[in-house]
């Protein structure tokens, strides 16, 4: 090393922590000298870029930039970023961490790469599930039991999401619906928007229905990933229930959020004819029309395969209704036709 790149080095500048993204890692080095990240990369010579912009991508002379005066490889500086991640992707980097790790509490200072992707549920480095941002467990929402159920397919569902944001989704790629494709139907209308259900409602006093009358008679949003996910339907608070549209919903979901979502990617994905049809036979007129819109973006033999067996769910449920019908409209008993038999009484039949 030359005698102006050891002049250029900063006298101290820790090592990033396993997983830590750039911002973090600037920000820790900056506060050693009472400044802040962006100052920090003014003094290396880095203006009008913030940490977190460079950490989405750097070019080769940044990376370098930072690395010589840091005593890091540009190998080191380039692993803190988001590089891998597809430009598609990148909107839903979160500033900070989306959810709460018990155990990365400890040193609030670091911030982890995976923290700030919405289909991280545990922790990259403690392996332990993570906490909502206002530091509720995923079991103050899902019991155990439920969890434990659920637990696979959220796996799956953010792995096929991470594969999606690295650009290396291979059943996105045999003609099966995309990603994009799978989020837009399981934040698509499967029913018009309608009040909490009794079901739905908290145990009310008279008059706390009363002082609560704005929230008991306002319209919720009905999505598919009701349908696909009932577990989320039953469980999560009423209000909690609707996402937002498309790509939107992971980019600004909560915590339970998200983990119905990856639970709806995985379910999709490894049958979507199933649970579509499921969705189409329990929308309503203006649902299905909705749920249809989205599916015309599908594969068009995946389609047709919804359709027959859409129609094996009607027909079931038409001669389920018909078996219910003739449970109450059988057969006369005998004892009611012997009553009802003619009889001739002075040559009138009665």
């Amino acid at each position: 090393m030359t005698t102006e790149a050891l002049a250029s080095l900063l006298p101290v500048a820790p090592r990033p922590a396993a997983e830590e993204r750039l911002s973090s890692w600037l920000s820790r080095v900056a506060g050693i000298y009472g400044m802040s990240a962006n100052a920090l990369l003014a003094h290396f010579g880095l203006t009008e870029v913030s940490a977190l912009t460079l950490e989405q991508g750097l070019s080769a002379g940044q990376g370098a930039l930072i690395a010589a005066r840091a005593g890091l490889s540009a190998q080191t500086i380039d692993g803190m970023t988001f590089a891998a991640l597809a430009p598609h992707a990148r909107c839903l980097i979160a500033p900070s961490a989306r959810y709460f790790c018990p155990s990365c509490a400890k040193s609030p200072a670091i911030g982890r790469k995976a923290a700030a992707l919405p289909w991280t549920f545990w922790c990259s480095v403690h392996g332990v599930r993570l906490w909502g941002r206002d530091k509720r467990p995923m079991q103050s929402f899902l019991p155990e039991s439920v969890l434990e159920r659920l637990d696979p397919p959220a796996r799956r569902g953010a792995a096929r999401l991470a594969a999606w944001a690295e650009d290396r989704d291979a059943i996105g790629e045999t003609g099966a619906p995309t990603v994009s494709d799978l989020l837009r139907f399981l934040t698509a209308s499967y029913r018009r928007p309608s009040p909490p259900s009794l079901a739905e409602q908290p145990l009310l006093s008279l008059e706390a229905r009363r002082a609560n009358h704005a929230f008991l008679t306002r319209p919720i949003a009905r999505q598919a990933l009701l349908v696909v996910a009932p577990e989320y339907d039953r469980f999560a608070p009423v209000l909690a229930k609707p996402v937002r549209p498309g790509l939107a919903a992971l980019a600004g979901g909560s915590l339970l959020q998200n983990y119905a979502l990856a639970v709806g990617v995985a379910r999709l994905t490894e049958n979507p004819v199933e649970h579509a049809a499921a969705a189409l036979a329990a929308a309503d007129a203006e649902g299905e029309t909705s749920l249809r819109r989205v599916l015309g973006a599908w594969p068009w033999t995946t389609r047709r395969r919804i359709e027959a067996h859409l129609r094996c769910l009607t027909d079931s449920k038409s001669v389920a209704k018909t078996h219910r019908v003739g449970a109450h409209c059988g057969p006369v008993p005998q004892i009611m036709l012997e009553s009802h038999k003619f009889r001739v009484f002075s040559s009138h039949k009665l």
